[in-house]
């Protein structure tokens, strides 16, 4: 399943878990509107709900030839590369062409790697998880997702 397959699916039981969770028409007077979820809605909390998730999960983080959280430039920021299983990160290594070398990884929550690890780094950094993958995800550097301070549209900012 590609991205936007995956990104219309979730999109689509958030707006299902939306409507199961509203009220009967028998207990509430009619509104006159839209009756569904509108997709900036639904999609806003399929983010979230992704978000959450990551955060909770344990993470690998490859490491680089320094012994470093291993991060690849996209867009002009750096991004910290995490996955899922073992199994994600050889999907990015073929994907790479380095599918054939050892991958030396750690261990780490995704709360702590958008908590702490971002916030200690000396340039903007976004974690991108399961890269090269159909459920691939990226968290950018923005309030909301890492702290104030370490936000590019936050504290430090401005």
């Amino acid at each position: 399943m590609g991205f936007d397959e995956e990104w219309g699916r979730l999109r689509a039981d958030a707006g299902r878990r939306r409507a199961l969770s509203a009220p009967s028409d028998e207990t509430v007077e009619r509104v006159e509107g839209p009756a569904e979820v509108d997709a900036p809605t639904a999609a806003r909390e399929a983010v979230l709900e992704r978000l959450a998730d990551f955060r909770t999960r344990l993470v690998l983080v490859p490491l680089d030839d320094r012994d470093g959280l291993w991060t690849a430039e996209l867009g002009g920021l750096e991004w910290i590369c995490s996955f899922s299983d073992e199994e994600a990160l050889a999907r990015f290594a073929v994907a790479r062409g380095e599918g054939d070398r050892e991958w030396t990884y750690r261990r780490v929550t995704g709360a702590r790697l958008l908590d702490e690890v971002v916030p200690a780094l000396d340039f903007p950094c976004g974690v991108a998880w399961n890269a090269a993958g159909p459920d691939g995800m990226a968290f950018p550097p923005m309030r909301g997702i890492v702290p104030d301070a370490a936000a590019l549209d936050g504290e430090a900012a401005q």
